[in-house]
């Protein structure tokens, strides 16, 4: 049996998703950053109290991962999730993770503090979607993640998405929204957040990772240190290219997806893609039910 961890990054924050995380990892958090986590609807409306509390989310998950002796063969991690999957496999500390997240959500703030964000689109192809931003010729927005085939994001300014939004619905999209996420990520935009991120990342320890990890830029499987750093560090100023990653981990023979909390967007995003694997969404199942499938499967697969 081959696993392949999934980190999904902002969006699918909620009020109360940190009511099971240990104090311990709450603490690091005040003791590191100084930030107190509030976990309410309030704090999620700013960047870093949603960044730092979905990052020491999925430390919990790691954690209780990790107790019942689960491994993963890949990680793969959305945006923010990134950093979750670079603790997965043995790259970064939790203490730098919390760190490295409350200085990129700091910087992402002080960058485009109001009036920025992202939009998605589904039902149109990325050739079509950069038509219509072009038409549009709103200045500051970027064609940014693709998900899958289908479904493309957008960053930048507000007013310019909003535009190109309206235009999709005219032009047969299924779908076109504004996204939970304060900033213009995955765009140049960011371009000052991955100064900062590169200079910090200078005196930083990492590891060689301990298992495959599949980078957002590109979507490939790399191994070493510093392919994983080129990746942490430039992942706000490059798309997400989601639907190649899960191209590449269907290649390296994975069977079984667990994907961290919050939400389980991206398991869904996979079984269309990849109908075949088994799923297993960590916000809807306990780690007793979580380690009592895993087993079942090995079992079956050895």
């Amino acid at each position: 049996m081959r696993t392949l961890w999934i980190f999904p990054g902002q969006g699918g924050q909620r009020s109360g998703m940190l009511d099971n995380v240990p104090q311990d990892l709450k603490t690091k958090v005040k003791d590191l950053t100084g930030v107190e986590l509030t976990d309410d609807e309030e704090a999620y409306k700013d960047s870093i109290q949603i960044q730092l509390g979905i990052l020491i989310l999925q430390l919990f998950n790691i954690r209780q991962l990790h107790s019942i002796d689960e491994k993963p063969d890949v990680v793969a991690g959305h945006s923010l999730g990134v950093f979750g999957a670079a603790v997965a496999a043995g790259v970064l500390t939790e203490e730098d993770a919390i760190k490295i997240v409350f200085l990129r959500s700091t910087k992402m703030k002080e960058a485009y503090p109001v009036g920025y964000g992202m939009g998605a689109i589904v039902g149109l192809t990325r050739k079509e979607v950069t038509a219509l931003v072009e038409k549009v010729n709103a200045p500051d927005v970027y064609v940014s993640n693709q998900n899958s085939e289908l479904q493309i994001a957008l960053s930048g300014s507000l007013d310019g998405i909003k535009k190109v939004l309206a235009l999709a619905k005219d032009n047969g999209a299924q779908k076109a929204l504004i996204l939970k996420v304060p900033n213009p990520s995955h765009s140049p935009l960011m371009q000052s957040a991955a100064d900062a991120l590169r200079e910090a990342f200078k005196t930083v320890e990492l590891k060689r990772p301990n298992c495959t990890y599949l980078t957002n830029y590109n979507g490939h499987a790399v191994h070493t240190v510093d392919e994983v750093k080129k990746d942490m560090i430039n992942n706000l100023i490059y798309p997400v290219y989601w639907d190649t990653m899960m191209s590449v981990a269907s290649e390296l023979g994975i069977d079984t997806t667990v994907e961290v909390m919050p939400g389980h967007a991206f398991t869904k995003l996979v079984h269309s893609k990849l109908p075949d694997l088994r799923n297993i969404t960590m916000s809807e199942m306990g780690i007793d039910d979580t380690e009592f499938l895993l087993k079942k499967w090995r079992k079956i697969n050895d």
